[in-house]
């Protein structure tokens, strides 16, 4: 009697054990999280990380050796082409542009006052052109003696001689205003070069100098950028940047505001690939280009490569590999099996798959659960 109360607690314990198994493990473990497949178009895009920067990245620079006297913006300003952003000290070049320029005025009053002395001349000379007239016929008549006729042609002689020194003193004079002139001109042009302005309409990006500074020729003081030019400088692995065309849409995340996307264009494909790392350079343009910005700052690309039209879409997380094919876990009859699927391509963490009907039960596989496999009973 004993014994089979015994035998009988046995049993009920072990049934007990099993059904809280069966319940508390084995049904968990079996049961799978489901979902369905979805028809849809789906863009094709392609992924790149890059580095903001520009096409065009201007340098501004000294043009000539000199102490920095005036800084006309800053980094982070924008500024207008033409505007003046740097003054140089030039010392006493002015002065020198100033007394060049006396210089010129008082050649041309030479020439001013030579002029009315050969106008002066040649009153005189028409005078002494017409006593000299007189005098030779009055010596033809011999009412005149030899002397006073020498004495008339000698006073004509005279002012010829003056007139002849006058013009080329009047020659003189405007060839002292041309080289006074064209002082002037190098003057102003080396003058020039002491004041330097924005190339472009551009945003500063950075300042190298600072005021009271001596710079050389070709030291930057700032860098400039058109903000049309920007754009991000990404590489594409060779495999999968044959689809990449220029004027395909994309969208750009900063690395300093993960949160947001930027739409973008593709600008450029530039035609050599990096031998080493087999990587194509594609730059990619802002729509809208975001204030501030900041070249170099990291930055992600997607680019729209395709659209795939009414395809079966499936999440990347169920997709699994098995016996080198590439498949899902659907399940029939509360059964697991493996349907093989054809990959047509991949968005992010989408799937376009062919060979799955858009009725099927996928599950999707879990690392806290049992293992599929095929024919495993699921819940």
């Amino acid at each position: 009697m004993k014994n089979s109360i015994k035998y009988a607690l046995i049993a009920l314990a072990l049934l007990i054990g099993g059904a809280i198994f069966y319940n508390k493990v084995y049904i968990p473990k079996s049961t799978y999280a489901t979902l369905s497949p979805k028809e849809e178009d789906m863009k094709l895009q392609t992924f790149g990380i890059g580095n903001v920067g520009a096409k065009e990245i201007y340098n501004i620079t000294a043009l000539t050796a000199s102490k920095i006297k005036a800084l006309h913006t800053d980094e982070g300003e924008w500024v207008k082409k033409g505007q003046l952003l740097v003054e140089m000290d030039a010392v006493d070049l002015p002065e020198l542009v100033a007394e060049a320029k006396i210089s010129v005025k008082k050649a041309k009053m030479e020439v001013t006052a030579s002029r009315k002395d050969l106008d002066a001349l040649y009153a005189q000379r028409n005078l002494a052109l017409v006593t000299y007239d007189r005098y030779k016929k009055l010596k033809i008549q011999s009412f005149a003696s030899q002397s006073e006729y020498d004495k008339a042609k000698a006073d004509l002689d005279a002012i010829k001689a003056q007139i002849a020194a006058t013009k080329a003193h009047i020659n003189s004079a405007l060839q002292e205003v041309k080289r006074s002139q064209t002082s002037v001109k190098a003057l102003e042009v080396k003058l020039s070069r002491y004041k330097i302005y924005a190339p472009v309409d551009g945003y500063v990006i950075t300042k190298e100098a600072e005021v009271a500074q001596s710079v050389v020729p070709t030291q930057s003081i700032f860098k400039i950028v058109n903000p049309q030019d920007v754009w991000i400088r990404t590489y594409i692995d060779e495999r999968i940047s044959g689809n990449i065309k220029v004027g395909q849409h994309a969208h750009i995340t900063l690395r300093s505001q993960a949160g947001k996307k930027f739409a973008g264009v593709v600008k450029r494909i530039v035609a050599e690939s990096d031998a080493v790392t087999q990587e194509r350079e594609v730059d990619v343009a802002f729509e809208k280009l975001p204030i501030p910005f900041y070249i170099n700052e990291q930055a992600e690309v997607l680019i729209n490569t395709k659209t795939l039209q009414n395809v079966v879409t499936v999440p990347t997380k169920v997709i699994v590999h098995k016996d080198g094919k590439s498949g899902v876990w659907i399940a029939q009859n509360s059964k697991a099996h493996f349907q093989k699927v054809k990959v047509l391509g991949i968005s992010g963490k989408i799937v376009a798959v062919k060979n799955l009907a858009t009725n099927a039960v996928i599950l999707v596989p879990a690392t806290n659960k049992k293992p599929l496999h095929e024919g495993a009973r699921v819940h």
